[in-house]
């Protein structure tokens, strides 16, 4: 008999923090919590047996990534709806996933500090700036796709003797699944990183990059940007320019529309109060018109669509 859906929670609360789960349907005894690896990352299995909702409120300094087996119907990061074929959220993030009763996933929960560690080595420093991550895992067809099934494959591996008498290779294969979701899931650094890493990108314009995202809600200037860089305002342009193909106001622009259009959406789902108007001038857009164009371009519907489109 498997377990209840409230002595999962105990275990899971255990592992990977605080959450809450909401049972939508009847209950079940057919949930299961298997661990196949822990190291240097993470590597379970997670069945409710049940049709439940699982919120996290905001994640411990932890990447959390979910890769279906079987019947997820998806969720939402920080009010951004994901597909049902995996989500994944970082640090400070709210995560929500629904599952059915039959519903199965591999859970990889890597470490912050294993995540910065491996972009810093990317990157020539002994740690990187967090990473940001799109939530919806790309688990399907291409790169993705195979990056998921090592994931599948790992677990599968886990209990094998060869891993169990070689450390290094418990190591090479950690690294493996961390590298790859560096390269193949989109995030904050994916054009530093495509643009040839450690060689080619400047220490200034990851500082320049990483300042962005931790102050996007601040009224930061060209000089401000310069300043976290540690650099003169022209060297800064001229790095967005070279290695980017942009300038940093314009970086800046689409790291705070990223934002709106997350908050948004969480208002969308009730897990917030607000005007258009509101999200806009929050995050620096004084004129709603260009606002819009602006939105509608990046996004492809404009600001007021998003919030209805939940409702």
């Amino acid at each position: 008999m498997g377990a209840s859906v409230e002595e999962l929670h105990q275990e899971v609360s255990v592992r990977f923090g605080a959450h809450s789960v909401r049972v939508l349907g009847d209950v079940c005894l057919g949930g299961r919590f298997v661990g196949h690896h822990c190291g240097r990352i993470g590597l379970h299995t997670l069945a409710y047996g049940a049709d439940v909702e699982v919120v996290v409120d905001e994640l411990p300094d932890v990447y959390i990534a979910h890769v279906p087996l079987a019947g997820v119907r998806g969720g939402a990061v920080d009010g951004v709806d994901v597909r049902a074929q995996g989500a994944i959220a970082g640090p400070g993030q709210r995560m929500a996933v629904g599952w059915g009763s039959g519903a199965a996933t591999l859970v990889v929960c890597i470490p912050r500090d294993v995540v910065e560690g491996a972009l810093g080595m990317r990157l020539g420093e002994a740690s990187g700036p967090r990473v940001r991550f799109d939530p919806a895992l790309r688990t399907g067809a291409g790169v993705g796709g195979e990056w998921a099934e090592l994931i599948r494959r790992f677990a599968e591996f886990a209990g094998a003797e060869l891993l169990d008498r070689s450390p290094l290779a418990v190591g090479h294969f950690e690294q493996l699944v961390v590298q790859g979701l560096l390269d193949v899931q989109p995030h904050s650094f994916s054009e530093v990183l495509a643009s040839g890493g450690v060689a080619v990108a400047p220490r200034a314009l990851r500082r320049a990059l990483a300042f962005c995202e931790e102050h996007a809600d601040e009224p930061i200037t060209l000089a401000d940007l310069a300043e976290a860089a540690h650099t003169s305002v022209r060297s800064l342009q001229e790095a967005y320019r070279t290695q980017l193909g942009t300038t940093p106001m314009a970086h800046l622009r689409q790291v705070r529309l990223r934002r709106a259009h997350e908050e948004l959406r969480r208002i969308a789902r009730g897990d917030g109060e607000g005007s258009v108007t509101d999200v806009a001038l929050r995050w620096g857009f004084g004129h709603l018109g260009r606002f819009s164009a602006q939105y509608r371009d990046a996004f492809g519907e404009l600001p007021s669509q998003t919030l209805r489109a939940i409702r």
